[in-house]
């Protein structure tokens, strides 16, 4: 089995699919759409951070692609619906870099707070600037979080740990933790927020969410954090609202367009503002959350691959295995109408075979069922189920 890795995944990933018996294929940069074309032959596993996208037209070209690991936690920047219609699985690490975000925006509150950016800078051009002027403390000023998911809810706590009152706004009905304050709408949440800090997703209904009628409704002198997509907000219009004042001060950690390769130029409206932080999307690149990364989606991909486990697959239906080390498994990943599984038991059935085990989770459009036999299913009951009308692969182990 062969596995392509780009954008400098981890190197725990690499030692995880080399110990699992992976030809492993590092690469340091993203691929454009051709790029990934020429490059897939061959690749079963395929590995990639923000920057490198996963076309309809890519699936195409790589019929012998059987899971995408995206070493992050958004997975926008793969065509899902066309991942699933083929039956490809696709990884992500929802929780591994949370810890390291929160502490990013933690750090950006007090910060901008205490213009610290500004003071270090003027010490660097030999000027000497004690003054007190537009600095405050971050206790008992109000933090507004939209978005209130895994990261979301672990700034919501850590942000009441050192003094400041949270309120928040989700789409979905999530539980408030701590004192937390839910909001009914985004602009009840801006009109009372000091800060406010989006941790939303890259889905497709997020993008231009936040824009002139948004930073307008904040109230004045506050503050305006990003580390969650860059195509949810106008940047043009933060620009207008930190030029004018009326934004106090800004950190930015994602972008509409982002350089593909380290070391390539950066254009963002935002540069050359000094109340502006710009990182370069960084909010989840500590040495521990890539580590935890690494392992993680490598192990999701090695475990679907080997033993048919698709737990925590964003597209497939869910079936968490076990450890495959004796017997005999099978895998049917299937369109979801009426019958299959009663055809697919019949059908064993009716060969000798011994089904020992079965599973099966349905999502959407799409069934899945693990069998686990007593014997290898016989060669002709696996060709029938490959024939079967339903079927979009069928695997064994």
């Amino acid at each position: 089995m062969k596995a392509l890795l780009l954008e400098g995944i981890h190197p725990a990933a690499v030692e995880f699919l080399q110990s699992r018996g992976f030809e492993v294929d590092l690469r340091l940069g993203a691929l454009s759409e051709q790029e990934l074309i020429d490059e897939l032959d061959g690749v079963h596993v395929l590995g990639i951070r923000s920057n490198t996208t996963v076309t309809e037209r890519v699936l195409d070209s790589a019929p012998g692609l059987q899971a995408i690991g995206c070493f992050c936690i958004g997975t926008n920047q793969v065509d899902l619906a066309a991942a699933s219609v083929r039956g490809t699985a696709v990884f992500n690490a929802p929780y591994s870099n949370t810890r390291s975000v929160v502490e990013l925006v933690i750090g950006e509150i007090i910060a901008l707070a205490r213009r610290l950016f500004e003071k270090t800078q003027r010490m660097h051009d030999g000027v000497w600037d004690k003054s007190a002027a537009g600095s405050h403390e971050v206790r008992g000023r109000t933090l507004g979080i939209i978005g209130y998911g895994n990261i979301g809810t672990q700034l919501s706590n850590m942000a009441e740990a050192i003094g400041m009152r949270v309120v928040f706004y989700d789409t979905a009905d999530r539980p408030a933790h701590g004192n937390a304050q839910k909001m009914g709408s985004i602009h009840e949440l801006l009109g009372v927020s000091d800060v406010v800090s989006l941790h939303v997703d890259g889905r497709p209904g997020n993008a231009g969410i936040f824009g002139a009628e948004e930073f307008a409704a904040m109230k004045a002198r506050s503050l305006f954090i990003n580390a969650s997509r860059g195509m949810v907000v106008d940047d043009v219009a933060l620009r207008e609202h930190l030029i004018s004042g009326h934004i106090a001060g800004a950190a930015v950690d994602v972008f509409p367009v982002e350089p593909k390769v380290q070391g390539d130029s950066f254009v963002s409206v935002l540069r050359g503002l000094d109340n502006v932080i710009l990182t370069p999307h960084v909010g989840g690149s500590t040495q521990e959350a890539q580590e935890e990364i690494g392992g993680f989606v490598a192990g999701k991909l090695a475990r679907f691959v080997q033993e048919g486990n698709t737990s925590l697959s964003v597209n497939l239906p869910a079936v968490q295995t076990a450890p495959h080390a004796d017997g005999h498994r099978l895998g049917f990943l299937h369109r979801n109408v009426p019958g299959v599984l009663a055809e697919f038991t019949a059908l064993v059935a009716s060969t000798g075979d011994n089904v020992t085990g079965q599973q099966l989770a349905t999502r959407g459009d799409l069934g899945y069922v693990v069998a686990e036999t007593a014997g290898p299913l016989s060669p002709s009951a696996v060709e029938q189920l490959g024939d079967s009308a339903s079927c979009l692969w069928i695997r064994t182990w």
